[in-house]
């Protein structure tokens, strides 16, 4: 679990071959918002349809997607663009396009399970437990924000705490509590969801309930056929000048994507 300040309790160093990948990689960052929020349990209460209504919606049933992720610092700025594909609530694949020297560097989630590849020593990892906690590649995300979605699934209890307002559409406030004994890094979420299914906010907490990050969700336009918030910045609590921005440049809806998209040997060869 996350303690006060973001910093993971007993956590254990990777080796020099995970780093090695790690740094090398720059597309597991995406999994947290191209592959959308994990429905809660149905039938778990009106929280938990609101949840599975917003994953329905944000995700579809298979997307295409090209993102600018931006690292922003008061003393530098990195972008990347990635292209990355989804099927259902499982299934995601990402490669880096640009720049020239991370290109190909991709990242496959199935399930819970991820796998990392680095076209540069031609190596796929399976990500370990003992990097989830991390901060990764100086972003303000965590590794363990990439597989969140099964643990807010299954390790979450979600209840509406609150009501606002947003261009003229009601947003539902949820508080996401974890189980008793649940493996959790956060000690709390709480999300902000318009009543036409768009997430405008997801902010993360640590087990002393103090703000940690919030992710936020803006530029609400017609984007891959529905309304769709085109940027999301994710920043911490105590630097809220620096930050990570992701900006959708094209964004696809589709019926399905073939199961062969995601095997650790499109990593090596990705999809068109």
């Amino acid at each position: 679990m996350i303690g006060r300040n973001g910093i993971p309790r007993a956590q254990t160093l990777p080796s020099a071959a995970e780093t090695r990948l790690r740094n090398g990689t720059l597309a597991g960052l995406l999994l947290l918002v191209l592959a959308g929020w994990a429905p809660a349990q149905a039938g778990s209460g009106t929280a938990a349809a609101i949840v599975e209504a917003a994953h329905a919606y944000m995700r579809g049933a298979a997307s295409v997607a090209v993102v600018d992720m931006t690292i922003r610092r008061p003393d530098w700025e990195r972008t990347v663009t990635i292209k990355a594909w989804t099927k259902g609530r499982d299934d995601s694949i990402f490669v880096i396009l640009a720049p020239p020297k991370d290109q190909g560097n991709g990242t496959l989630k199935r399930g819970v399970e991820m796998w990392m590849y680095n076209p540069k020593v031609d190596r796929t990892i399976k990500l370990p437990p003992s990097m989830m906690a991390q901060s990764w590649m100086g972003s303000d995300f965590s590794n363990n924000d990439l597989a969140k979605s099964s643990s807010l699934l299954d390790d979450y209890v979600h209840q509406v705490v609150g009501a606002e307002a947003d261009a003229g559409q009601a947003v539902h406030v949820i508080r996401s509590l974890p189980k008793p004994g649940a493996p959790v890094i956060w000690g709390m979420q709480r999300l902000k969801i318009r009543a036409d299914h768009i997430v405008l906010e997801e902010a993360f907490y640590d087990e002393d309930r103090s703000l940690v990050k919030t992710l936020r969700c803006s530029d609400i336009r017609p984007l891959g056929g529905r309304l769709f918030p085109r940027i999301w910045t994710m920043i911490k609590a105590d630097s809220p000048d620096a930050y990570t921005r992701l900006e959708y440049k094209h964004l696809e809806f589709l019926p399905d994507l073939p199961n062969n998209i995601f095997n650790q040997a499109a990593l090596r060869h990705p999809p068109r």
